[in-house]
């Protein structure tokens, strides 16, 4: 029991066994109330009482293991986390409202004015505005790299560093990083490592075992995987949160909602099922696509094309569940492909049983200079497809018909 997050479920079962990932997504971390329920409770309270003034006392004081208040912490949410923990190999976790308030979270609790923060160039739209525009406003310096080039790393982290941030594989278009190597240059340059896991999920990437020492993830993606939540997790050393995490979290609010975090929970029961169906319809339409006219580029992780297979083995189980578009035409091309696709859901999100397409560089990029896009390979025909759980061959007919008509 710690106070840290209140009451940690885990402590009470030292006893049980360590099970393997697939049981601990279904069994991790599960606490029954007096009703012997089988699926777990949702707690949907945002305080909770005491028996008399002086445990009240002792509660804020933190003399006693207790729930305060569900921006604290909830035992719904808590058990969330210690799940999620086990499945990653963190000492512990906090959830958080949404992915990009783990990020933010995750960078804010601990950088301060003066303090440096190097992150890959390929990031996700917010997360590039959060390191480029936001930090930079209290005072906090920033440099970019080319996330695939070692000696940019290295340049970027001479004079030391307080953070790395990296996301790999890359938002929209599917490049690597080295974990284990730019985990060693920070760590000898003085800076903690950040890697946003949202595409490699925890089922195909580790990071805190390559060297990481925070993994962030937008929970609304795969670990909801139906596009129902919004949430966020950050995992990391029990330290960590304790020193920089805790403080930042209870006083600025970040914290995940009860039922959401309930969704969340049954969403990791299904994790891995859904996300091994996920990369082989992804792997397929990705081999199917490079055999179609009409493609300037196909990138996938397991295709032998992409540049960074050999890392994409060494550092994942598997390749992912996103597949990224350059359609020849540009622009126009790529919205008659859009437009034409009528399985496959224009959206923005990913991760989601529905197959999603979207054109990054008027969405999730758009805030980007063209020049900018231009050096991360997002084109005006690029089109990044969230590959879902529908029969791959209606998938590839869905693909192949839009495809007709974006080259009409």
């Amino acid at each position: 029991m710690t106070m840290d997050g209140g009451p940690q479920f885990l402590a009470s079962d030292a006893a049980k066994p360590q099970y393997r990932p697939q049981t601990e997504l279904v069994r991790g971390a599960q606490k029954r109330s007096d009703f012997n329920e089988t699926s777990e409770a949702l707690y949907l309270t945002s305080g909770y009482v005491y028996n008399t003034a002086e445990e009240a006392e002792a509660a804020f004081k933190g003399e006693a293991d207790a729930f305060m208040y569900s921006r604290y912490a909830n035992p719904t949410v808590r058990m969330f986390e210690e799940r999620l923990a086990l499945l990653e190999g963190a000492e512990d976790c906090r959830a958080t409202a949404s992915g990009m308030a783990a990020v933010y979270t995750a960078l804010a609790c601990f950088v301060s004015a003066g303090d440096k923060v190097v992150a890959s160039r390929a990031l996700f739209g917010s997360c590039h505005v959060i390191i480029d525009q936001i930090l930079p406003r209290f005072g906090v310096k920033r440099e970019f790299v080319d996330g695939g080039d070692l000696n940019q790393w290295e340049e970027a982290l001479k004079g030391g560093a307080k953070a790395v941030f990296l996301e790999t594989p890359s938002n929209p278009m599917l490049e690597l990083v080295d974990i284990e190597a730019v985990s060693a240059l920070a760590h000898a340059a003085g800076a903690l490592v950040i890697v946003d896991n949202v595409f490699a999920t925890p089922i195909l990437q580790r990071p805190l075992a390559l060297g990481a020492d925070i993994v962030t993830y937008s929970a609304t993606k795969h670990i909801d995987g139906q596009g129902r939540t919004l949430g966020g997790a950050i995992l990391t050393t029990k330290q960590f949160i304790k020193e920089r995490l805790e403080p930042f979290y209870r006083h600025t609010g970040p914290s995940m909602s009860p039922f959401n975090a309930w969704v969340m929970v049954k969403g990791l029961e299904t994790l891995s099922l859904r996300v091994e169906r996920h990369c082989a319809n992804a792997e397929f339409l990705a081999r199917w696509c490079e055999t179609r006219d009409g493609l300037n580029r196909v990138v996938y992780p397991g295709l032998e094309s992409h540049p960074q297979h050999d890392l994409a083995n060494k550092q994942m189980t598997g390749f992912g569940t996103l597949v990224t578009l350059n359609i020849a035409g540009g622009k126009a091309a790529a919205f008659r492909f859009l437009n034409a696709l009528t399985l496959t859901d224009i959206s923005n999100n990913l991760g989601d049983a529905k197959s999603l397409a979207t054109h990054p560089a008027t969405t999730t990029h758009q805030r980007l200079t063209p020049e900018e896009r231009t050096h991360l390979g997002i084109t005006d025909g690029t089109v990044r497809i969230s590959v879902g759980l529908e029969d791959v061959e209606d998938l590839v007919e869905d693909i192949d018909a839009a495809l007709v008509a974006a080259l009409a």
